[in-house]
């Protein structure tokens, strides 16, 4: 700061200071409000309503009656509810390691330089911009139909097969999994910006010592990568547990067949939207957010154990 800048602001009275920051404190609430708003609107107003109706009985169209821990003591003996549980748990064990190895190994290939990487990029990343959508659900529920293109790729190489994929218990859940897998292209830009991060000067000096290149792989690049895996891994498991248009529109709302696809979300929406329980409904989505936030604080708590930072 120049001395003709200290002098002027050692002769500015205190009131001016005060003056000039009431001003920037009304500027910083003007550009503010509208996301304050946002957040009271859309945030923190629906989850207090959503947290008063989990402790009273509500069918939408009469007022609440308050029956206290009734609907949370009501899940302990709910089968279906512990069936959408098991069934959203296997799907996020068996799909969020599943995806993030596809991403990692992607990004693994686009990061040798390859031609038009940009473009590569941008067709890998498209599928997760899709993948949650409903007309790739329906897409996805024709491709495993038993007339589907699935079938017919397996007719050509001389298995002939009707089963429909989505149709059968043992095989409805695998299809909604290869679907998460699909979407593969959020972690993989990610990881693909860590691996860019990652000096070249390690490597070489490996080559120099000799290290084959899985040494490498598994002696540079895991380690130096931990804090991007870390975040995938956090994100996807988050997301998986909110997964619900695939399972409803492949399932047609259902859960089925015998509901291996009933996942704790549409298990959730059929109680508020079908049956018009929405106490239980509400009851049910905080006991998600516990579920959620207990995952997280784990990853977190773990994460010291494995992931590795410069410092």
């Amino acid at each position: 700061m120049s001395l003709l800048k200290l002098q002027k602001l050692a002769l500015t009275p205190k009131g001016g200071q005060t003056r000039s920051n009431t001003r920037d404190n009304k500027a910083a609430l003007v550009f503010l409000g509208p996301w304050l708003l946002g957040s009271v609107v859309l945030v923190i107003g629906p989850m207090a309503a959503s947290l008063y109706l989990s402790f009273t009985n509500y069918n939408l169209l009469q007022s609440p009656k308050w029956v206290g821990a009734g609907n949370f003591a009501r899940m302990l003996t709910d089968t279906r509810l512990h069936h959408s549980l098991e069934v959203t748990f296997l799907y996020v064990l068996i799909g969020v390691p599943l995806q993030l190895g596809a991403a990692l190994g992607l990004a693994l290939l686009l990061d040798r330089g390859l031609r038009g990487l940009t473009f590569y990029r941008s067709a890998f990343y498209l599928p997760s911009l899709l993948g949650a959508s409903v007309a790739i659900a329906v897409l996805w529920r024709l491709i495993f139909g038993g007339t589907g293109l699935f079938n017919t790729i397996l007719g050509l190489i001389g298995i002939e097969s009707t089963t429909s994929w989505i149709g059968n218990p043992d095989t409805a859940l695998s299809t909604i999994i290869l679907l998460h897998v699909w979407t593969f292209g959020s972690p993989m830009v990610i990881f693909l910006a860590g691996l860019r991060q990652i000096p070249v000067e390690f490597y070489e000096a490996a080559q120099i010592d000799g290290a084959t290149t899985f040494q490498q792989f598994r002696g540079i690049t895991i380690p130096l990568l931990t804090p991007i895996i870390f975040f995938n891994l956090v994100l996807a498991i988050i997301n998986s547990f909110q997964a619900f248009t695939q399972a409803f529109i492949v399932s047609a709302g259902s859960g089925g067949p015998s509901d291996s696809t009933l996942f704790y979300t549409l298990y959730l929406y059929q109680e508020g939207f079908g049956a018009f329980r929405m106490g239980y409904a509400s009851a049910m989505a905080w006991l998600l957010v516990l579920i959620v936030g207990a995952c997280t604080a784990i990853n977190f708590w773990a994460s010291k154990f494995w992931v590795h930072y410069e410092d």
